[in-house]
């Protein structure tokens, strides 16, 4: 990315262009992404959407916890046998359990990865709006090793982004 930007200013500057005002702005990805309305209405959805799943996962923690529970206190006045099914009923629904929570994990984290590029290719329509409507000859992101506030466009971008909000 860097050589990139290096070679991009470079024929900027020497294709007749030296002795016109260039105009360049950053963009901070991190802080839009962070501020983005459009973020907090995708993890607002991702709660109610894995929130009865994640109920589920707790349910089948108390009630392994229940039978061990139970095992503890119980186990002196049980026989081998209902220890032996005890035993093989929280073996099973720990196993349950930990294959629901790598369902879960992997769901949702699939979830929270497509809401993300949404995210980023709406990020990327109201950075390629506001260079036209602005008039900017460049802007860039990330990778950058200084950034003068004249240049960071951070805050028109994040409110480009705010006025789509329906897309």
């Amino acid at each position: 990315m860097s050589r990139y930007l290096v070679v991009v200013m470079g024929l900027l500057l020497f294709s007749g262009m030296a002795n016109a005002e260039l105009k360049i702005g950053y963009v901070n990805i991190l802080k839009v992404l962070d501020k983005a309305p459009q973020m907090q209405v995708a993890k607002k959805s991702l709660e109610k959407e894995f929130a009865p799943r994640e109920k589920h996962l707790q349910a089948q923690q108390k009630e392994i916890k229940a039978l061990e529970d139970k095992l503890k206190r119980d186990a002196s006045i049980m026989s081998e046998s209902e220890k032996r099914k005890i035993d093989r009923e929280i073996l099973t629904k720990t196993r349950d359990a930990k294959r629901s929570m790598g369902e879960f994990r992997e769901d949702f984290s699939r979830r929270r990865n497509e809401e993300l590029e949404k995210l980023q290719r709406q990020i990327y329509e109201a950075s390629q709006a506001l260079g036209k409507e602005e008039g900017f000859d460049l802007l860039i992101r990330d990778g950058v090793l200084f950034v003068g506030e004249k240049t960071d466009v951070t805050e028109l971008v994040q409110k480009k982004l705010a006025a789509m909000k329906g897309n």
